[in-house]
């Protein structure tokens, strides 16, 4: 690899979207169609073809797009490491190890709480039924979706398993559930991703044949690398503070257990719109089951809804509105698509891949025309 090669892989070269701009020519702004038909036929093969792939390969896809998400997420904590003369193999063991003490003592410490709320449910749910009989038209609607969603996983010579009220729970933690299975294999992938560093990166640069290749391949990875993280670092930080929030205000309510629901509300609120809205059917079981068919139940149902609000108006956007602009439909769609090809965990990982997705195609110039659909 040549020198300016190599400066180009460290960043020498590499600007802003906006001044990439600025020594191309106006061809560079463009979106363009494609007028052949052959194209959409044969992109919607493709597009179906991988679709089944990634349903069909799930077990191995799954932890491999978890892992690269999770180094996304730690890259930034593996090369402060490496500032302070920390090896990056020594950097990637600490950061798998923070993950998986993180993962390991969350479940140890909500085990307890999860399991003694879902043995009440049995002996509360017909009492609900029975004191809220108002929301039950909205709670069969979500078990209606929720049987849909799950109908092509229950195959076609068997029934679709008795909803519940409890099933929204018992949902969130089969989710979870699924998400572990494959944990042994997201922390291996995720080891040798962060020790690799750059190994795939360059030899990519070096295969490609043209110099403004190399660029555009570079310019994109660290793209895609600086924003997502960015995202991601920036989201976990404020979903913690709903859940630290959520926790403090189920306390002050009386409400036992208050760290499970303020865990509850940081996972949940990595799902936008879905995510809330299941929230607040949860919480309110929760507030009745804990305080009685009572007007003061619905205080921390209403104090949640607040946090949500503040978050999701207020706080989000105005500390990503400049990285990311998404369309919201486009956003509700994904969270549905991917909520129906892998469960709860699709629906954390859609705001992610979207947001990948965008980038690519505002990078690449025959896919221009699709990320300018996704923009905000």
């Amino acid at each position: 690899m040549t020198e300016a090669e190599g400066d180009v892989l460290r960043g020498r070269t590499v600007g802003s979207v906006t001044e990439k701009k600025t020594f191309g020519d106006d061809e560079d702004d463009a979106m363009p169609l494609p007028t052949d038909p052959r194209t959409f036929f044969l992109g919607g093969l493709f597009t179906l073809a991988c679709m089944a792939a990634l349903y069909i390969a799930a077990p191995i896809v799954l932890p491999l797009i978890l892992a690269i998400v999770l180094k996304l997420l730690l890259q930034p904590l593996v090369r402060l490491l490496e500032r302070v003369h920390i090896p990056r193999a020594i950097g990637a063991i600490l950061s798998v190890l923070l993950v998986l003490l993180a993962f390991a003592g969350t479940i140890s410490m909500l085990a307890g709480p999860a399991a003694a709320w879902a043995a009440k449910l049995p002996e509360a749910i017909p009492k609900l039924k029975d004191s809220l009989s108002v929301l039950q038209p909205p709670i069969d609607a979500i078990q209606r979706m929720m049987t849909l969603v799950a109908g092509p996983a229950v195959g076609a010579g068997a029934q679709a398993p008795n909803m519940h009220p409890s099933s929204l729970l018992g949902a969130l933690l089969a989710g979870s559930a699924t998400a572990t299975s494959g944990l042994f294999t997201t922390l291996l992938i995720l080891f040798y991703m962060l020790v690799s560093g750059e190994t795939f990166l360059r030899r990519m640069v070096e295969i490609l044949p043209r110099f403004k290749d190399k660029r555009q391949a570079v310019e994109l990875s660290l793209h895609i690398e600086r924003d997502v993280s960015a995202y991601l670092l920036t989201v976990s930080c404020i979903n913690l503070l709903v859940g630290v929030a959520t926790g403090c205000v189920m306390w002050l309510c009386g409400v036992a257990n208050p760290v499970l629901w303020g865990a509850v509300a940081f996972v949940l609120n990595f799902v936008p719109i879905l995510g809330a809205m299941v929230g607040l059917v949860i919480f309110l079981m929760a507030s009745v089951l804990a305080l009685g068919v009572t007007w003061w139940a619905l205080l921390p149902v209403g104090l949640y809804l607040g946090i949500h609000i503040i978050e999701g108006e207020f706080a989000t956007p105005m500390l990503l509105a400049r990285r990311f602009t998404i369309n919201p439909v486009a956003l509700i769609l994904a969270l549905i698509f991917w909520y129906w090809m892998w469960g709860v965990t699709g629906a954390i990982l859609a705001v992610p891949l979207l947001a990948i997705a965008k980038i690519i195609c505002d990078e690449l110039r025959p896919l221009r025309a699709f990320g300018h659909l996704l923009e905000g």
